[in-house]
């Protein structure tokens, strides 16, 4: 019987592998992570399957690479007879929960051949990726395409940030020197503290939900999958995060002039979009560098709280935890901005796995540089919770012999 009886499965967004404190970076603070490392198993060679939020994730999620799933970019729907995390967890008896984002697009035309209602439990789950989604929300979403009803902007309302999307309003916008609300959409303005307070920005309020969850006893084992909206644009931060790293903290950009004179075609035209053309300036990556890694510790402080919950409840004798991110940022690296293309600044992400498990004993607190993807995720999470990975459907592979010493 296996010691691991529940899961916590945390994932950011365009999260950096070399931006935390233990990968080595020389200003980042991440204390929470780096003493969570001396206890978890550190893997530092992980790659994703893809370059962008949807594609990775639908990777992640069945544990499938990109020419399986097909959903390899954004938008692109995961078609419906593609099995998630948690409909295999759900085999063992493990009941697999959403708080945060997926970039999951549902085969709504499928689910309408097939004559399947989308709101019923099979309709819910497959456009969910098998997920049971206590609260999905995807990101900031922009006047163009803004939601009724955003259960973040309900909240907001609550603590008095009023008007239509104060998810924008507040928690992705700064104020001007008269009071003008200054969008985080426009990058110049990313040395300048959110309007929302600390307590109630998206990262913190993730926590809380995610604490709310936790804080309930369950007869049945469970995984939590805690997914982060942020650091990924907008590049806006609440006091004091904002003002916590300064532009001399900027490491100097990895790029060279041969990369700028002779670009492949297709490197040559990701480097005309806008967002490269301003990391390319020194000024832009001095003003949102350092509120990018404020960001990173605003996670790493609100990471501390649900390490002391768990502790705190006992449940982390009994959970296995898993830290990582669906992809990087390029921050003006190689002359790019956002992801997209292959770099290790953008396919390779921090993983970090604790295992309750004795028998992971043997490789607590050291790092494993032996080469693993996020396809592997699927299949380490069901072998640790008492199943079989299924050989003819996933292609990843456990990772709990490497973890375990075997």
């Amino acid at each position: 019987m296996s010691e691991v009886k529940n899961a916590l499965f945390i994932m950011c967004d365009q999260l950096r592998w070399d931006y935390l404190q233990h990968a080595g970076h020389p200003h980042i603070r991440t204390p929470a992570l780096d003493a969570f490392t001396r206890r978890a198993t550190r893997f530092s060679q992980c790659y994703v399957q893809a370059p962008v939020c949807g594609g990775s994730r639908m990777s992640f999620y069945t544990g499938r690479y990109a020419y399986s799933h097909g959903a390899h970019y954004n938008n692109f729907p995961l078609r419906i007879d593609e099995r998630g995390l948690g409909d295999y967890l759900s085999e063992v008896g493990v009941h697999t929960s959403l708080i945060g984002k997926t970039h999951m697009k549902a085969d709504d035309a499928a689910l309408e051949r097939l004559g399947v209602d989308p709101g019923s439990d099979i309709g819910r789950r497959v456009r969910q990726v098998g997920f049971d989604a206590i609260e999905r929300d995807d990101g900031l979403h922009p006047e163009v395409t803004l939601r009724a009803n955003l259960p973040y902007n309900a909240y907001l309302r609550s603590h008095g940030y009023l008007g239509r999307n104060p998810w924008h309003e507040y928690a992705n916008s700064a104020a001007g020197p008269n009071g003008e609300i200054l969008s985080g959409w426009h990058m110049r303005h990313a040395n300048r503290p959110a309007r929302v307070h600390r307590d109630h920005s998206e990262t913190a309020y993730m926590t809380d939900r995610a604490l709310d969850f936790l804080s309930v006893d369950r007869a049945e084992p469970w995984c939590l999958h805690l997914s982060y909206i942020k650091p990924h644009w907008p590049y806006i931060a609440p006091e004091p995060y904002h003002r916590m790293y300064g532009p001399d903290e900027v490491l100097r950009a990895n790029r060279t002039a041969a990369e700028r004179a002779a670009p492949h075609p297709v490197v040559h035209a990701f480097m005309q979009h806008d967002e490269s053309v301003s990391f390319a300036s020194q000024e832009c990556r001095e003003t949102v560098i350092p509120t990018y890694m404020g960001l990173i510790s605003e996670i790493d402080d609100h990471f501390a709280r649900l390490i002391a919950h768990l502790e705190d409840s006992g449940r982390l004798d009994d959970t296995m935890v898993i830290f990582t991110s669906d992809h990087g940022d390029y921050l003006g690296d190689h002359w790019l901005g956002e992801k997209d293309l292959f770099h290790d600044e953008v396919v390779r992400v921090p993983m970090i796995i604790y295992d309750p498990s004795r028998a992971a004993d043997a490789t607590r607190g050291k790092t494993i540089e032996q080469f693993v993807e996020a396809i592997d995720i699927v299949p380490t999470l069901l072998e640790a919770l008492g199943g079989e990975p299924a050989r003819t459907s996933l292609d990843g592979r456990s990772l709990l012999p490497l973890m375990r010493g075997s």
